[in-house]
């Protein structure tokens, strides 16, 4: 007893070196095992691991095992719970399993711990789940923290059903739920896209007596922002404040992801403002959301100079950084900075865990790179990472973007096997691979079943649902899902992309007005693909100078037109005759520093065969084989068409027979194809 209390006193006062001698100089005497107990041992473990000694706290367990040393539950349960703090949480169910094996049965604090790193594991629920009813079959009866811990645990795989279900059986057990339990279910609804349920939460949480604290808030502003229900949020954010609750840091980074994420740019900084003039200091998250907003607006310059903000606020770097600037560059399909970000994020020592890979599956895909992709999951595999929910969503985002149906369909099947609950990013998945695969009547089967109640239409499905009819010019069911999605919340810049698209091609120009005033009068910032869409319809239109005003408004605002912006230009004007114009906007192109693709040099050889200048035509081609751009069927169709359009069949033959002067790469297949499109043009 004598040496438990002076390691404990010597614990209390952080004495941990002095804890340890005295621990040593006991374990050296001949009569050790007269005055060292588990208890003893336990105390010492404890002590190492908090001050993060985790090494030589498991060292000293295993030498203990070695030299014979009886261990029991409390000695295990005590490196458990160090590793589980240090977030070594693999190691803490390496233990947990090996004490098992031995015969050391857990007791109620080993399982609780252990249930907890499964939440922060991110184990399927069938695992966690199973933890429970094995600890109750081992006749260890859950408290008041299991069920916490079980609600907190749904929260990484919006499980609202399951949540519920734990809520309900914690009250039949004969325990009342604290502040704790409300506010871990308010933050499952909150990340399962529920506001309404988390607000009935926070009822039932008053009612009993309970004052809602920054953490309620936070969660119930978090759920509205996830849904683009800023207006909601910001209303919670004010009541927070009439009740004399002051935000923090976490409130203000919610805001301005929520504003970011709808494409409310204007409106996010204006958070950051007010957060700065308040006094709320920035933290890394804030960081990391502003880094999003300028990366996912293809503004790198100032998401690099907050990048090395960071630095200045002495701050470092999380694993979050590294993973937004990996999803970044990956959906600009910047796949050379995607392997630059890992390779400085693995020097900064970070080790790549199960986000990291999800999140590099995603970036891959993104740069068209599907094979490194998928390599990235088999890796991930490899180094015993069991997949949850946003990995087999990253796996089926990867396979959306190339149509590949079938394959998900089967990833899909094996979701459902592992028990991993789809969600509705799951849906989005399958509702994209089908638009990309042309599988329609898929796409469409999905749909009614998503409006029928497979899964609740929440707008984020609402929004996929405008983006997959949109794509595949489906205008009925692309207007239904858009009214359908206002009803349920406020569109978001993508979807209003959508709209305007769909309609700038029918060119249905009243309409695409309507949007651009909705997206006004909604704070939204028009982004590069809201303006090209509308020079688009303008460039088809009787009104095609519009297109190049456009694209002076594009540069007036500070966006960087693309190489599509300058074609959809070009091709204005060569439709209507004006190659001089043309021709200047193609050098204004050059000076931008974009290159011209083969669209751009096909739009000025169609234009000239068209109008019978086939020798400017042919000089556009030689200039597209001095400059290295490759040609493509397109090039010579628009050739062949123009000679055939001024009945110029001899020309036309004479063309193709002499092609490999002009075209020395040109293929005798190619060469056949271009004589049988005469011949059936002279038909």
């Amino acid at each position: 007893m004598d040496v438990l209390d002076v390691i404990k006193g010597l614990g209390f006062y952080k004495k941990c070196d002095l804890a340890m001698s005295v621990f040593d100089w006991v374990r050296n005497r001949d009569d050790f095992e007269l005055v060292l107990n588990c208890s003893v041992v336990a105390v010492v473990i404890s002590m190492l691991g908090k001050e993060g000694k985790v090494s030589a706290a498991a060292s000293l367990l295993n030498n203990l095992r070695k030299d014979g040393f009886d261990l029991d539950v409390y000695a295990y349960t005590s490196l458990i719970t160090a590793y589980a703090s240090n977030g070594r949480y693999r190691d803490a169910v390496m233990l947990f399993k090996k004490m098992e094996e031995e015969g050391c049965k857990p007791n109620l604090r080993t399982y609780n711990v252990i249930l907890n790193v499964y939440g922060k594991m991110g184990m399927p629920w069938s695992k966690i789940y199973g933890l429970v009813e094995g600890m109750k079959s081992a006749g260890v009866t859950p408290d008041d923290y299991t069920y916490n811990t079980l609600i907190s645990c749904c929260r990484r795989g919006s499980l609202h059903e399951e949540a519920a279900q734990a809520f309900e059986e914690m009250k039949l057990a004969g325990f009342s739920p604290d502040k704790v339990t409300y506010n871990a279910l308010v933050d499952v609804y909150g990340k399962s896209r529920r506001p309404k349920e988390a607000i009935e939460v926070l009822k039932e949480m008053e009612l009993n007596g309970f004052t809602p604290s920054i953490v309620t808030y936070n969660s119930l502003i978090s759920a509205y922002a996830r849904d683009g229900l800023l207006k909601e949020a910001m209303e919670l954010k004010n009541q927070m404040v009439d009740k004399v609750i002051k935000p923090d840091v976490f409130t203000y980074t919610t805001l301005i992801s929520g504003f970011e994420k709808s494409g409310k740019v204007e409106s996010a900084m204006k958070v950051f403002e007010e957060m700065r003039a308040l006094g709320c200091k920035p933290n890394i998250c804030t960081f990391n959301a502003l880094i999003k907003m300028h990366g996912n607006r293809g503004k790198f310059t100032e998401m690099m100079k907050i990048f090395e903000e960071i630095k200045s606020c002495n701050l470092s770097p999380d694993i979050v950084t590294w993973n937004t600037l990996l999803a970044v560059f990956g959906q600009n399909g910047m796949d050379s900075e995607v392997s630059g970000v890992f390779k400085e994020m693995k020097r900064a020592g970070f080790v790549p865990e199960r986000d990291t890979f999800n999140t590099l599956i995603s970036a891959y895909s993104r740069c068209g790179s599907f094979e490194q992709a998928m390599s990235i999951y088999r890796r991930m595999l490899e180094a015993g990472i069991t997949p949850d929910l946003s990995s087999y969503n990253a796996v089926l985002a990867a396979l959306a973007r190339g149509g590949l149906w079938e394959q998900s369909e089967k990833v899909f099947a094996e979701m459902n096997d592992h028990r991993c609950k789809p969600n509705e990013l799951t849906y989005c998945s399958l509702l994209h691979v089908y638009a990309n695969g042309k599988e329609i009547d898929r796409m469409q089967d999905l749909a009614e079943e998503i409006y029928s109640g497979v899964t609740e239409p929440v707008p984020v499905l609402l929004k996929t649902l405008v983006l997959v009819n949109s794509k595949c010019d489906l205008l009925m069911e692309t207007e239904r899902a858009f009214f359908e999605l206002r009803k349920k919340g406020s569109p978001d810049v993508s979807t209003l992309n959508a709209m305007i698209a769909i309609y700038g091609r029918r060119q249905m120009v009243a309409k695409a007005n309507e949007i651009m005033n909705l997206m006004n009068e909604s704070g939204i910032t028009p982004s590069l693909t809201t303006y090209n869409s509308l020079m688009y319809m303008y460039s088809r239109s009787e009104n095609f100078q519009r297109s190049e005003e456009m694209l002076q408004e594009i540069l007036g605002k500070g966006l960087k037109p693309d190489i599509i912006s300058y074609n959809t230009v070009i091709y204005a004007f060569c439709r209507n005759g004006r190659i001089r114009e043309a021709s200047r906007i193609f050098s204004e192109m050059k000076d931008s520093g974009l290159v011209p693709d083969v669209i751009t040099y096909n739009t000025f050889v169609s234009s000239y065969a068209a109008d019978s200048m086939f020798e400017e035509a042919i000089e556009v081609v030689q200039y597209m084989i001095k400059n290295a751009c490759k040609r493509n069927q397109n090039t010579y169709n628009s050739i062949i068409d123009g000679y055939c359009k001024h009945n110029r069949r001899a020309d036309a033959v004479t063309f193709v027979s002499s092609l490999h002067e002009l075209d020395p790469n040109v293929t005798k297949e190619e060469k056949c194809r271009l004589s049988e499109r005469i011949f059936n043009k002279w038909k």
